[in-house]
């Protein structure tokens, strides 16, 4: 089995990864001193390689001072891999049992939650390359396939296949697999195209109606003018 990764390596990527994600960020010292959701990943680092060490007390006080300075809680016992993002890091929590893959993005109140008292795996497995949504929650030991995309606000309880896009409580699929990235290899932030479910009904149900009105207006004037009906229906049983 291959060694861990460094830590030095693993923060070098949270941290070269914002640029990239976040048009905002202008260099790496803006970054180290003012994102709390880099700072967060930061002390979990930390805190995981002590948890996975044994030194439970103090990995669960790193956390602690972690959300006390940032208000984002990850348990130590959660696996994040390589260039993890949390944007405006705020309210985010993070379950132990949760598995994080690379270059994962979540925005702010997004919870990788458990449904359960049980022992074990209780939190999702997020693979690589997934965004989630502000305030989503994804909940309970379910997978959210690599590429996939949570929308706002949206609640996930069932495994959510790869590359698509899920939206909702309870989340439903309402994009399949598309492209996301660009030539640059940045994440394609289209927030604003994702499908609208309930537009989309909508505009079933009015193309549906008119045409059951044009229908009906058919016959309406099949009642009003039943002479010429008959001569109508005459002419063709003699043409027949």
């Amino acid at each position: 089995m291959a060694p861990p990764p460094s830590l030095w390596s693993l923060w070098r990527d949270d941290v070269s990864c914002v640029k990239a994600r976040d048009p905002a960020a202008r260099n790496v010292i803006e970054i180290l001193l003012t994102y709390p959701g880099v700072h967060a990943i930061i002390w979990h680092r930390l805190a995981h390689r002590l948890w996975r060490c044994g030194f439970k007390f103090p990995a669960r006080f790193l956390s602690w001072f972690a959300r006390l300075t940032t208000n984002v809680d990850i348990h130590p016992g959660a696996t994040i891999g390589r260039g993890f993002f949390i944007d405006h890091g705020a309210g985010v929590v993070i379950g132990e049992t949760a598995e994080v893959g690379d270059l994962v993005t979540l925005y702010h109140g997004v919870t990788l939650g458990g449904v359960s008292w049980s022992p074990g795996k209780r939190h999702p497995t997020i693979e690589s390359g997934v965004l989630v949504g502000a305030g989503a929650k994804i909940l309970g030991p379910i997978k959210v396939g690599a590429g996939a995309r949570i929308g706002a606000n949206s609640v996930v309880v069932e495994d959510v296949p790869p590359g698509v896009t899920a939206v909702g409580i309870p989340a439903r699929i309402v994009r399949e697999p598309v492209r996301r990235g660009g030539a640059s290899g940045r994440i394609n932030l289209d927030h604003h195209l994702i499908a609208d479910p309930v537009g989309e009904v909508l505009s079933i149900l009015l193309d549906r109606v008119d045409f059951l009105e044009a229908r009906l207006n058919h016959m309406q004037r099949r009642v009003k003018n039943p002479v010429v009906e008959s001569e109508t229906k005459n002419k063709e049983r003699l043409e027949s």
